[in-house]
């Protein structure tokens, strides 16, 4: 299979392509418009592969995405403007990025005959949420300029679905960690902050609730649902390892070899969710589990932070955040 990989220079985008080029034969076009959180050394290694080649341009461009797009057999659509705190200083860019960007893939994946669309969310989509969890079939209420413009980028591609027939599928991931994260997230920017002698920035209390999910898991549950998933379905991923911000503080600090004198309390984010979560019964029908538990992948990517300075090291020099 031809893979056309949006966004794929970015956190979750490198490390799909690397997990695709590792367990299949597919080959594939990286399409990245290289802005802040996309970052060439993220796919420095994937680029030497015969099987995958990369294309600088931005999915906003219908004549560069019509150039490119055209030969692939499926796309999947990572390319988004996704954190919180820039949606609030800047939703022009997130409503272009993710509803107008997203539109236009789908209206050229539909004229070129693309045979599958995959477009990867997020459980923000839903809101916040007391106590349960939410399922696919739950009315969207996303509470920030970023978490609106996914849910009306998830509703563009779906309705393609509905109108024109393209064979859309959506995932909606929870709180991912790992390798190659951009620092501006809570886990590379506390851990780096902890490696430099810094102190960590906690929100508010530290009360609010997110599911932690290990990239190398999401990754799984995309591709399988890249290949599994049914046209005109959503599948809800996440890891069920929900944890307070001021719990996951406290592990980082513990493998960071500090204590909680380090962390430095902040105003909370405007509109900040208290808690999300989701069912994941759907993607374990498709034979989906997560294989990394909690603590041993924190420490993972702790080490891998840790021993990857050079990666990032330019970027917190440079980013304001």
């Amino acid at each position: 299979m031809k893979l056309f990989v949006t966004g794929a220079a970015g956190f979750i985008g490198s490390n799909y392509v690397r997990y695709v080029l590792a367990n299949s034969d597919d080959t594939v076009t990286i399409y990245d418009a290289l802005t802040y959180a996309g970052n060439r050394a993220n796919v420095a290694d994937l680029v030497d592969d015969r099987r995958c080649r990369f294309v600088h341009a931005d999915i906003r461009d219908q004549d560069d995405v019509v150039t490119h797009l055209a030969g692939h057999d499926a796309v999947v659509h990572f390319a988004a403007e996704s954190h919180v705190d820039r949606s609030i200083k800047d939703p022009y860019a997130f409503v272009s990025t993710n509803c107008h960007g997203t539109n236009v893939l789908c209206d050229v994946a539909r004229e070129v005959g693309v045979g599958r669309f995959l477009h990867i969310s997020t459980d923000e989509v839903y809101g916040t949420i007391p106590d349960g969890s939410f399922s696919e079939t739950d009315v969207l209420t996303p509470r920030s300029p970023y978490s609106a413009a996914k849910a009306g980028s998830d509703l563009i591609a779906l309705s393609y679905w509905t109108t024109y027939g393209l064979p859309v599928v959506v995932t909606r991931s929870s709180n991912q960690f790992g390798p190659y994260q951009f620092p501006e997230k809570v886990i590379p920017l506390f851990v780096t902050n902890l490696l430099d002698g810094y102190k960590v920035p906690l929100y508010g209390d530290g009360m609010n609730v997110r599911d932690w999910l290990y990239v190398d898991d999401n990754v799984r549950a995309i591709d399988l649902v890249l290949r599994s998933g049914v046209d005109g379905e959503i599948y809800n991923i996440g890891a069920h390892n929900e944890l307070p911000n001021i719990e996951l503080t406290r592990k980082l600090l513990a493998l960071c070899g500090r204590d909680e004198s380090w962390i430095q309390p902040v105003d909370d984010r405007l509109g900040h969710d208290r808690r999300y979560s989701v069912t994941t019964d759907k993607i374990e029908g498709l034979g989906w589990r997560t294989q990394h538990d909690l603590d041993e992948a924190l420490a993972d990517t702790v080490q891998w932070y840790r021993t990857n300075r050079q990666w990032w090291e330019p970027l917190k020099a440079r980013a304001v955040f």
